[in-house]
């Protein structure tokens, strides 16, 4: 398969060449959790009250998105600047040791899970009825961990090669599985919701494998292999960084896991297993609507983390500005079909009418300042893509943990603004986490770059200065 050079030729050309194929790998990941949900609300007599259950997993899912987004999304961008420098014995050196630290964690994530599962969800707020539907999804959904984590964690390492086809192709094939094996075992064989989770479990084993083939073959440049725990051992430094950097992606998986638990709790207090189900709608719109963005970003980060490494600032400065320009017209037309249409999206994730009345408020209110997301995922990817860790994980914390997590409680309780108050928090958070992150990173990085750019040419490492190699 074609490779992308992410060192010459037109930028946008390199940039779409890997934001395209993440893109459609992005929407076909979001189906192994939205087919679930779609199939699982029209389950007969149980739908709505299944799918708020379902919706009660989710801080867990996002718990383990969350380590596998460290060491995926933290190993990458290194390991895209060591092969920016030309150091392939790093290189190889960070894509081994991210991927023992997926699978050390994805065993301890299953078996603490599998003893936890039960009071976990109690304590997130499970009524008894929530909690037979619940319990045997997750319990079932932990067992397929190490796949999930192997085969989202190492996909990075394989775009970061340039091999976005290949990448799209490994969520491909465990998404169209899932598609196929989610009526088959949920309706077909009437295991309803531990159906939709056996499905998924398959899929992902079998995305899993396609990463680990690819990765072992004789087409991958920079090969995988299990190290030895003495092997390990000696990789305290690469552990180190790829975990200090993915600590932002962590960071990030983890509050949001928070507000959406104090979200569930809130909601189920102030109105019942109904709202529970509303917030599983808004989610699941805002993850496939956030998913565009998510693409062009993460598929802009090997760009940014490659050329950051072989020392062409203009080439960095000029991806940073593209992706933000691609991300503003997107969200915009976003926020302005949700203002307008929130009742169409709706019923793609619910056939149930009785829902729309609350539904449709919460919604708009969620979706209110959409377009100021960009900040945030504009900034906190030239943080993480340059390897500025401190940063990455600070603005993570201030949107989610400092701002949206208290004002997801005060809205309601303090100022009385009942379930209204709940969805509002995202929205606020959106505008002041947002702009504080992205005047951050024009001030911080612009001026390193132009510093870089004002370096001789000796010491840029044959930077693009008048190279003229952007297009």
């Amino acid at each position: 398969m074609k490779r992308v050079d992410f060192e010459n030729g037109s930028l946008l050309k390199n940039i779409a060449s890997t934001a395209l194929p993440m893109l459609v790998a992005q929407f076909l990941n979001l189906l192994y959790s939205i087919v679930d949900r779609i199939y699982i609300a029209r389950i007969p007599d149980i739908g709505t009250a299944a799918l708020g259950a379902v919706g009660l997993c989710f801080p867990i899912i996002i718990i383990i998105t969350g380590f596998t987004n460290m060491f995926g999304s933290g190993g990458q961008p290194l390991f895209s600047m060591a092969m920016g420098r030309g150091d392939r014995k790093e290189a190889e050196k960070l894509q081994n040791t991210s991927f023992f630290l997926l699978l050390m964690t994805a065993v301890i994530m299953t078996a603490v899970g599998e003893i936890s599962a039960e009071p976990v969800l109690a304590a997130f707020g499970a009524s008894e009825n929530a909690l037979q539907y619940a319990l045997p999804y997750l319990r079932i959904y932990l067992v397929g961990t190490v796949f999930s984590m192997i085969g989202t964690g190492l996909n990075p390492f394989i775009n970061a090669q340039g091999f976005t086809l290949t990448g799209m192709l490994t969520v491909i094939i465990g998404a169209a599985a899932n598609i196929v094996l989610d009526p088959v075992f949920i309706f077909g064989l009437g295991l309803d919701v531990s159906g939709a989770a056996i499905a998924t479990v398959i899929s992902q084993l079998m995305s899993a494998l396609f990463v680990l083939k690819f990765l072992t073959g004789k087409k991958a440049d920079y090969h995988i292999r299990l190290m030895s725990l003495r092997e390990f051992r000696s990789c305290g430094k690469e552990t180190a960084d790829i975990t200090g950097l993915g600590t932002a992606s962590l960071v990030m998986q983890l509050t949001n896991s928070l507000v959406l638990i104090v979200a569930n709790s809130l909601l189920a207090d102030l109105g019942g297993d109904l709202y529970v189900s509303v917030m599983t709608i808004v989610n699941t719109a805002r993850q496939v609507f956030e998913t565009p963005l998510l693409a062009v970003t993460e598929g802009t980060s090997p760009v940014l983390s490659y050329n950051y490494g072989a020392k062409k600032p203009r080439r960095v400065s000029k991806s940073a500005r593209y992706m933000f320009v691609i991300c503003i017209l997107y969200a915009l037309l976003i926020w302005a079909i949700m203002m307008m249409a929130p009742e169409l999206i709706i019923r793609i994730f619910s056939s149930d009418e009785t829902i729309l009345d609350d539904a449709v408020p919460a919604i708009r209110i969620y979706f209110s300042t959409f377009f100021c997301m960009v900040f945030q995922y504009t900034g906190q990817t030239v943080f993480k893509s340059l390897g500025k860790k401190k940063y990455a994980i600070f603005f993570s914390l201030l949107r989610k943990a400092f701002i949206v997590a208290p004002l997801t409680w005060i809205f309601p309780r303090v100022f009385g603004m009942g379930t209204d108050g709940v969805f509002l928090a995202e929205p606020v958070s959106n505008v002041v986490g947002g702009l504080a992150c992205f005047i951050t990173m024009l001030i911080s990085v612009g001026t390193e770059l132009r510093k870089m750019e004002g370096m001789p040419a000796s010491a840029v490492q044959n930077g693009e200065g008048n190279s003229g190699h952007e297009k």
